[in-house]
Parts: C-alpha cells; structure tokens; sequence
C-alpha cells in the first residue's frame, strides 16, 4: 500500500441498506486478517457504526474476552449558521481524520448516511473503493436506474448512479485516480419471487452501462441483527462468550462475509481469506 491507507467508503442514499452491518462485519474481517483498521462514522444523528464498535468495547470489558476493535476516528458536527461555513468545517474535519487514521491503518471504513449529505459526497471522493448495498427491491433498484416496466431496458441513470458519476470524476481531479464501485445485494430471501428475479435479470445489465461491479452481498440472516448489542459479528460466535453454537445458518453467514471480502479485490486480502474459516474437521 506504500504507505497510505486503503480508503473503503460504504455509501447509499437510501436508509435500511444495511450499510453498517457491511461496514463492521469489513472492518472486524479486516481486523482478522492481520490488517491494521480505522473506522469514520458520518451519520452525526444516528452514529450506528459508532454505538457498534461501542457496545463492542463495552463486551469486551465486561466479558474479558479478546476480540480485535477498529479504531473509531470522530468528525465534529459543525456548528456554524452558515451552510457553506459549517460544510467547509466538517470536510476539513474529515480530512483531518482520514489523515491521522491513515498515519497507522492499513484500510479505513467510512460508513455514510443514508442521505445525499455534503459531507458524505466529500467522503466519495476520498474512495479506493466504493461498496453501495441494496436491498433486494426495485425502490432501491430505482437510485440506480430506472427501467421500462414493459422492456425492462434502462431508460435513464439514477440519482444515485449521477452523483457517483458526477464524484468520480472529481476524484480524478483531485487524486488522478478512479473509484472501483461495488453494489451488492443485501437481505436476500431464500424465497424465489418476481422481484427476485427481475433483479438477478436487469443488475448484471445495468453494470456495464454504469459502471459499478456486481457482488453478492447478505442474506436476510437474524443473526446479522442480533449481534449489534453486544457488538459482535459473524466472525465473533466462537469466541463471543454470549453462549451462541456456530449453526448452519451461522456458517452459511460468515460464507458470505468471506465472499464479500473477496469480491471487494482489496489489497493483500485475498491471500489470507483462509484464516477466517475454521480448520478441516471442526
């Protein structure tokens, strides 16, 4: 990485994504992996990543369990009048952060709101990668694109898949790179319906035109929920104290945070994708 820190920005304008659960299930995979990782929350109001990696230091104190925990970097929210002043304060707040996170880590996660905040635009521009989860419904689909009901052809970008665009270049601009875009679906049923399936049909031709990569995100999985208050993840029930058997449900989890990581073609990562499952015979 020569140096500088990989930045993962988890962004979608559309709330209930599950861009938390992405964010802290990357970040403690990261963690287990041997990488060093900085994690910013960019939801002043609701601070889910933050409350996340708090409950998980609060576990850990009272468990006296070891668990790895990302280190949370804090942006200040602004409290100046004026707009442009308060935006201006904020990104270069954020800046700040990115740079002493990125003086130590290897990767840094930043989970957005889901909202188009001037903040979290900032926060795209600064993307390595960028990784967009929706939810498996063609209200999400419509941040994207919107389709011909009849032909199912894309009739035009959407709002969403215009700011990217829009970020994208100027990223080039201000960092002579591009930002590899990565949606997944997330909360998948295992039941086969219309909408399921009229998703698996237009997602892989709405790609090439806008240029995002397709991957397979999380299934509709209590277990992804249910953590949160103890701050734990999928990678965390054999050693979580909580009293918790690794079922098969919970194996077919961690498979998919696996399969994250590994469609997401981070630096170094693929390579160490072994040690987060189990040896042979267990």
């Amino acid at each position: 990485m020569a140096g500088r820190a990989h930045v993962v920005v988890i962004g979608n304008e559309k709330g209930g994504s599950g861009k938390t659960t992405v964010a802290m299930h990357l970040a403690v995979g990261l963690l287990r992996l041997g990488f060093r990782v900085g994690c910013i929350d960019l939801d002043h109001r609701q601070q889910s990543l933050g409350r996340y990696i708090a409950n998980r230091q609060d576990w850990i104190g009272r468990s006296k369990v070891v668990l790895p925990v990302p280190v949370l970097g804090a942006v200040s929210q602004s409290v100046s009048d004026l707009k442009s002043e308060s935006v201006a304060e904020e990104c270069r707040a954020f800046d700040g952060v990115l740079a002493g996170l990125g003086e130590t880590a290897d990767f840094i996660v930043v989970d957005c709101p889901g909202a188009d905040a001037p903040l979290a635009r900032h926060a795209h521009t600064h993307a390595d990668t960028l990784i967009t989860p929706i939810n498996d419904s063609l209200l999400d689909l419509d941040l994207l694109g919107q389709l011909d009901p009849v032909s199912r052809e894309l009739k035009r970008s959407g709002v969403y898949a215009n700011l990217v665009w829009e970020l994208r270049q100027e990223r080039r601009k201000r960092h002579k790179s591009g930002i590899d875009w990565v949606v997944t679906r997330s909360r998948l049923s295992a039941l086969v319906d219309r909408n399921k399936l009229m998703m698996a049909e237009v997602l892989p031709q709405m790609q090439r035109v806008l240029g995002f990569r397709l991957a397979e995100g999380f299934g509709e999985r209590v277990i992804y929920r249910y953590m949160f208050l103890w701050g734990l993840t999928v990678l965390d029930v054999e050693q979580a104290c909580i009293g918790m058997e690794m079922t098969k449900s919970h194996q077919s989890a961690l498979d998919e945070v696996c399969a994250l990581l590994a469609n997401l073609w981070l630096p170094r990562v693929n390579e160490r994708l072994d040690r987060l499952r189990p040896p042979a015979g267990r």
